[in-house]
């Protein structure tokens, strides 16, 4: 099993990275120098004016490291990855389960019931913590929508029937995301999820996070030899990682949303940390960047149950897993993909 290892996060601008030996070595535009053992990096993430040697690109690549290229402001430009792994074998399998539409919304059917189940826990918590400073009322319909599209979705459905109760559940879940903030900071005001770009200091976090947690699942499942441009709940679209997209809709809710929400309500991050744009897009700035990346690799060293292997692990080891749970499912190892369910 792969170790939990650290991804690297280069937002200085005019940074340099190259390759020593084993090492990967960063430079700064003022000459400050750092090393870091590539077998202690699982992928490296460049945003903005970074460059990276060829040697080093290369020595990523055998090493199996996953390099992205990002905007400054946390846009997904490029990846740069080594030969893939695993076998042809599993990607047929995966390729013609793709093209199954019963197969397909089963699968679908499993990401999008843990994402129901996990956005209703994230409520819940909310209730049980906070509920003498949150509208109560107004959550709790929220949960019993979402108890709704969870019911249904222990039955089969089809693909059409299992994306419209994901789009009810989104809908009543983003309906009361703001409820849950308790900051009195204006500029965390949420009117509702907007993105590409971002309208608002929320969006913008949750957009930017969301990004981070696409990296990291997207590099699971290439570790194990699954395409991840070919989903089941997210079709085919050039240049779309369609099942990084599935599998990172179960970490939404309880790893990703209760991220942003941990960062505003304990003041981690204010609202003079955002610059609005003259076309109205919202951007964090410099530290503000810093801080989330710094609280998201915190976050990921935090330890949880899981809940197939009734263990517990490190959350970010949980990428891993759910992408090597995904790959039997597809060989027929499993009888179904057991998706990851927070508590």
């Amino acid at each position: 099993m792969k170790k939990l290892l650290n991804t690297l996060y280069v937002t200085s601008q005019g940074t340099y990275l190259s390759k020593d030996g084993e090492c990967v070595v960063v430079r700064t535009e003022d000459g400050e120098k750092h090393r870091f053992p590539v077998h202690v990096l699982d992928g490296i993430v460049c945003f903005g004016n970074v460059l990276c040697s060829p040697f080093l690109l290369g020595h990523c690549g055998e090493a199996g490291l996953a390099v992205s290229f990002l905007t400054e402001r946390g846009r997904f430009l490029a990846g740069v990855r080594g030969p893939q792994s695993g076998n042809v074998l599993l990607r047929r399998a995966q390729y013609r389960l793709a093209d199954d539409p019963v197969e397909s919304a089963r699968l679908a059917r499993a990401v999008i019931a843990a994402k129901v189940a996990n956005s209703r826990a994230v409520l819940r918590r909310c209730l049980r913590d906070h509920g003498d400073r949150v509208h109560a009322a107004a959550i709790g319909r929220a949960v019993s929508v979402l108890d709704d599209c969870a019911g249904r979705l222990r039955m089969p459905v089809d693909m059409d029937e299992a994306r419209g109760m994901e789009g009810r559940a989104a809908a009543a879940y983003f309906e009361v995301f703001g409820h849950m903030i308790l900051a009195e900071d204006p500029a965390f005001a949420f009117g509702g999820r907007n993105r590409r770009p971002p309208l608002d200091a929320v969006n913008c976090l949750l957009s930017f996070v969301y990004t981070l947690l696409a990296h990291d699942v997207r590099s699971a499942l290439e570790a194990v030899g699954i395409d991840p441009q070919v989903g089941f709940l997210h079709r085919d679209r050039p240049g779309r990682p369609g099942l990084a997209l599935d599998l990172m809709e179960e970490f939404r809710p309880f790893l990703a949303d209760r991220l942003v929400l941990s960062l505003i309500n304990r003041a981690e991050v204010r609202g003079r940390g955002f610059v609005r744009k003259e076309s109205g897009a919202v951007f964090m700035d410099d530290d503000t960047r810093k801080v989330v990346l710094t609280a998201w690799q915190k976050r990921k060293q935090d330890e949880v149950m899981h809940p197939y292997l009734k263990e517990r692990l490190p959350l970010g080891l949980a990428f891993h897993i759910q992408a090597r749970l995904m790959a039997r499912a597809v060989r027929g190892d499993l009888d179904g993909y057991p998706p990851f369910f927070w508590k």
